[in-house]
């Protein structure tokens, strides 16, 4: 399996972890990432303030959302280009346990396929709606809730394809437009727990996250919970 990891070069912080996972992941290279604050760059990415789909997305795109969600199209695209069954996209704050993700590959060589897209996630929260299989302790499953993140996940030439197709513009974050199956008629399974951890923090933080005042925080967190309600009445089903 081939192993694309999204990298800004100019981010020399997470550069240390960057080279750290070309060693660790299978046929691994580096993606350089697009940055969303570079007109140049998202010149042709056509956007939308939250309304393209339902349930509507509360809040603005922030130039970094989109720089995230266009480095995975990029990922996407070289899949198909590629003709790669499948390939592991990861983003450079994510630090693996090789026994863990040697055991998730060996679930989706005997399980998977290349209409698929499987998350790897770091924090184990989805509860499933089916199990397709296990190794001991880890479960390879369709979520009833699709989870948020995409640190970590392994997508296959057909997923990528429709994924391509559905998202020539955008509304919303790339992990919050994952979760609407009923979008893109892509089912999101995931295989947990992986042994899979974000280091953002001890790297130089976040490069997506940002302060809110406080005096929008409360409204921010409403309209959040508000939205996640909506998601979560469309569960997966098997």
């Amino acid at each position: 399996m081939n192993s694309l990891i999204i990298h800004m070069s100019a981010s020399t912080a997470r550069r240390p972890n960057a080279e750290r996972l070309l060693h660790d992941l299978p046929a691994a290279e580096l993606v350089e990432a697009v940055n969303g604050r570079d007109p140049a760059q998202i010149a042709d990415v056509v956007t939308a303030p939250g309304n393209l789909w339902r349930p509507r997305y509360p809040f603005a795109l922030r130039p970094a959302e989109i720089g995230v969600f266009l480095s995975h199209r990029k990922c996407w695209q070289r899949i198909v280009a590629a003709g790669w069954d499948y390939a592991l996209i990861v983003e450079d704050d994510l630090a693996v346990d090789a026994d863990g993700l040697a055991r998730a590959l060996r679930l989706i060589e005997s399980h998977g396929n290349p209409e698929m897209y499987i998350r790897l996630p770091v924090k184990q929260r989805e509860t499933p709606t089916t199990i397709l299989a296990r190794d001991g302790d880890m479960r390879f499953i369709l979520p009833k809730v699709i989870g948020l993140q995409c640190i970590c996940q392994v997508v296959g030439r057909g997923a990528a394809a429709r994924l391509l197709r559905a998202t020539e513009a955008i509304d919303r974050p790339v992990d919050t437009f994952l979760q609407m199956h009923w979008i893109t008629h892509q089912p999101v399974h995931a295989i947990l727990p992986n042994g899979n951890r974000e280091i953002a923090q001890q790297i130089g933080g976040s490069t997506i996250q940002q302060k809110t005042r406080a005096s929008g925080k409360l409204a921010r967190e409403f309209n959040r919970a508000v939205y996640r309600a909506q998601v979560a009445l469309r569960p997966q089903r098997a």
